[in-house]
Protein backbone atom coordinates (compact mmCIF):
# COMPACT_ATOMS: atom_id res chain seq x y z
CA UNK A 1 0.00 0.00 0.00
CA UNK A 2 2.06 3.29 -0.88
CA UNK A 3 0.95 6.28 1.37
CA UNK A 4 1.82 10.36 1.11
CA UNK A 5 3.84 12.08 3.11
CA UNK A 6 4.00 15.79 2.73
CA UNK A 7 6.86 17.64 4.76
CA UNK A 8 8.68 21.19 4.56
CA UNK A 9 11.49 22.98 5.77
CA UNK A 10 11.34 25.60 8.84
CA UNK A 11 10.44 28.49 6.53
CA UNK A 12 8.11 26.67 4.02
CA UNK A 13 10.23 27.91 0.97
CA UNK A 14 10.77 24.00 0.48
CA UNK A 15 7.64 22.11 0.29
CA UNK A 16 7.82 18.64 -1.56
CA UNK A 17 5.56 15.33 -1.33
CA UNK A 18 7.18 11.53 -0.78
CA UNK A 19 4.53 8.97 -2.35
CA UNK A 20 5.27 5.57 -1.65
CA UNK A 21 6.04 3.64 1.77
CA UNK A 22 9.91 3.27 3.98
CA UNK A 23 11.79 0.56 4.15
CA UNK A 24 13.66 1.82 6.93
CA UNK A 25 13.73 4.73 9.62
CA UNK A 26 17.57 4.43 11.38
CA UNK A 27 18.76 6.66 14.31
CA UNK A 28 22.36 7.35 12.93
CA UNK A 29 25.05 8.25 15.80
CA UNK A 30 28.00 8.61 13.13
CA UNK A 31 30.32 11.75 13.66
CA UNK A 32 28.91 13.11 10.29
CA UNK A 33 25.34 12.98 11.23
CA UNK A 34 25.92 14.53 14.90
CA UNK A 35 27.63 17.32 12.90
CA UNK A 36 25.04 17.57 10.31
CA UNK A 37 22.21 17.81 13.24
CA UNK A 38 23.98 19.56 16.20
CA UNK A 39 22.57 16.69 18.35
CA UNK A 40 23.32 13.07 19.36
CA UNK A 41 22.15 11.52 15.98
CA UNK A 42 20.11 11.89 12.73
CA UNK A 43 16.58 10.40 12.46
CA UNK A 44 16.41 9.64 8.61
CA UNK A 45 13.85 7.72 6.97
CA UNK A 46 15.26 5.58 3.54
CA UNK A 47 13.07 4.20 0.80
CA UNK A 48 13.97 2.18 -2.46
CA UNK A 49 10.49 2.97 -3.72
CA UNK A 50 9.07 6.02 -3.00
CA UNK A 51 8.98 9.03 -5.24
CA UNK A 52 9.97 12.55 -4.31
CA UNK A 53 8.23 15.47 -5.64
CA UNK A 54 9.30 18.64 -4.58
CA UNK A 55 6.19 21.15 -4.52
CA UNK A 56 7.78 24.69 -4.12
CA UNK A 57 10.96 25.99 -3.22
CA UNK A 58 13.47 23.52 -5.36
CA UNK A 59 15.81 25.97 -6.08
CA UNK A 60 15.97 26.64 -3.23
CA UNK A 61 17.30 23.26 -2.12
CA UNK A 62 21.24 22.55 -1.86
CA UNK A 63 22.91 19.21 -1.85
CA UNK A 64 26.24 18.89 0.29
CA UNK A 65 28.46 15.56 -0.35
CA UNK A 66 31.04 14.74 2.26
CA UNK A 67 34.13 13.54 -0.08
CA UNK A 68 35.19 10.08 0.25
CA UNK A 69 32.31 9.08 2.53
CA UNK A 70 28.48 7.90 1.32
CA UNK A 71 27.54 11.00 3.71
CA UNK A 72 25.19 13.56 1.87
CA UNK A 73 22.74 16.50 3.40
CA UNK A 74 20.37 18.05 1.53
CA UNK A 75 19.22 21.43 2.72
CA UNK A 76 17.56 24.66 2.07
CA UNK A 77 19.86 27.77 1.37
CA UNK A 78 17.55 29.75 3.32
CA UNK A 79 16.65 28.31 6.80
CA UNK A 80 19.27 25.70 6.55
CA UNK A 81 16.83 22.85 7.69
CA UNK A 82 17.44 19.72 6.18
CA UNK A 83 14.98 18.16 3.21
CA UNK A 84 15.09 15.01 1.27
CA UNK A 85 18.03 13.79 -0.21
CA UNK A 86 18.78 11.75 -3.60
CA UNK A 87 21.31 9.39 -2.80
CA UNK A 88 23.31 6.57 -4.66
CA UNK A 89 22.85 7.31 -8.19
CA UNK A 90 18.75 8.03 -7.45
CA UNK A 91 18.22 4.54 -6.02
CA UNK A 92 17.58 5.86 -2.77
CA UNK A 93 15.66 8.97 -0.59
CA UNK A 94 16.52 10.10 2.38
CA UNK A 95 14.01 11.99 3.91
CA UNK A 96 14.84 13.86 7.20
CA UNK A 97 11.69 12.45 9.72
CA UNK A 98 11.90 15.39 11.42
CA UNK A 99 11.27 17.50 8.09
CA UNK A 100 7.60 15.59 7.06
CA UNK A 101 4.65 17.51 8.68
CA UNK A 102 2.01 14.67 8.67
CA UNK A 103 2.51 11.98 11.95
CA UNK A 104 4.43 9.01 11.05
CA UNK A 105 3.03 5.91 11.85
CA UNK A 106 6.24 3.96 11.54
CA UNK A 107 8.88 4.06 14.84
CA UNK A 108 12.94 3.52 14.30
CA UNK A 109 14.27 -0.26 13.22
CA UNK A 110 17.78 0.67 14.59
CA UNK A 111 20.39 2.84 16.02
CA UNK A 112 23.17 3.10 13.91
CA UNK A 113 27.32 3.80 14.89
CA UNK A 114 26.41 3.62 18.05
CA UNK A 115 30.41 3.00 18.36
CA UNK A 116 30.40 7.00 17.74
CA UNK A 117 27.15 7.44 20.28
CA UNK A 118 27.52 10.32 22.57
CA UNK A 119 28.43 10.12 26.21
CA UNK A 120 25.48 12.08 27.05
CA UNK A 121 23.02 10.34 25.00
CA UNK A 122 22.05 7.52 27.56
CA UNK A 123 19.10 6.90 29.94
CA UNK A 124 17.68 10.44 29.41
CA UNK A 125 14.25 8.94 29.66
CA UNK A 126 15.14 9.92 33.16
CA UNK A 127 15.42 13.78 32.82
CA UNK A 128 12.76 15.85 33.97
CA UNK A 129 10.58 16.52 30.90
CA UNK A 130 8.45 19.98 30.39
CA UNK A 131 5.87 20.57 27.90
CA UNK A 132 7.45 24.01 26.72
CA UNK A 133 10.02 26.19 28.61
CA UNK A 134 10.76 25.36 31.63
CA UNK A 135 8.80 28.29 34.07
Amino acid sequence: MSHKYLGSCLCNTVKFEIIGVFQNFFLCHCRYCQKDTGSAHAANLFSSSSKLNWLSGKESVKTFNLATTKHVKSFCSNCGSTVPSIQDEGKLIVVPAGSLDVPLEIRPNAHLFTASRAKWDKDLESLQSFKGFPS
